[in-house]
């Protein structure tokens, strides 16, 4: 059976691994063509290529920036957007109440600081599979990627953590159903930004992959 959907930015359930570019900003009205890739084909529309660590720092990735000046970062809009009990916004955009649902251990939390906002595909990741050879200002757009509801995910704090730069060769879900939706996340994310795959990378998720549904992924590319 197709997975619950993913967060939808205006508030519209998306169908299962069907991804819609939604204008979040004002900014957003120029978005790019959108290309529909079967689930199946999506592991081979990747590039293979070997990746490198050479000269990366966190910093080169500004994140959490107020892209729309509404004094509410790109943490704080992915945990509005995603909640599943509506929190209470208040003076500068402090967060009370609410709650959500973690994919990744398929746990509701109710409290948003126990909560992580996590890069589908790292930082990290980005920059061994192109990202290095971006300008700064892509790299910020990247990090703050609130068009692409797959992109960035409000999970606990322990499973980003036990994830942290690791691709699907070695890291998962610690709940297996959510595993399909994952797959099509990453793969989204990846095509959207023209990043590349390592050989273990592309093995395992099309090993994945195939255990799945073979549904559409609309993937609309990066500004």
């Amino acid at each position: 059976m197709p997975f619950p959907p993913p967060r939808t930015l205006a508030g519209v359930a998306a169908a299962a691994f069907t991804i819609t570019l939604l204008p979040a900003t004002a900014t957003s009205a120029s978005a790019a063509q959108a290309r529909t890739v079967m689930l199946w084909d999506a592991v081979a529309a990747l590039d293979t290529a070997t990746e490198s660590r050479d000269g990366y720092t966190r910093t080169a990735f500004r994140h959490w920036i107020d892209a729309d000046r509404d004094s509410c970062s790109t943490r704080a809009e992915v945990l509005i957007e995603e909640a599943v009990d509506p929190p209470q916004i208040g003076e500068r955009c402090a967060i009370t109440g609410g709650a959500w649902h973690s994919y990744y251990d398929d746990v509701m939390v109710t409290d948003a600081s126990a909560l992580d906002i996590d890069h589908m595909v790292p930082l990290a990741e980005a920059w061994d599979s192109g990202a290095s050879a971006w300008t700064a200002a892509r790299r910020q757009a990247y990090a703050n990627d609130l068009d692409e509801p797959r992109a960035l995910v409000a999970v606990t704090a322990r499973t980003n953590r036990s994830k942290a730069d690791q691709d699907p060769a070695t890291w998962l879900p610690p709940h297996e159903p959510g595993h399909c939706r994952y797959v099509a996340d990453w793969l989204t994310v990846k095509l959207r930004w023209q990043l590349a795959a390592d050989p273990a990378e592309k093995d395992t998720l099309d090993r994945l992959a195939s255990s799945c549904p073979n549904e559409p992924l609309n993937v609309p590319d990066a500004p």
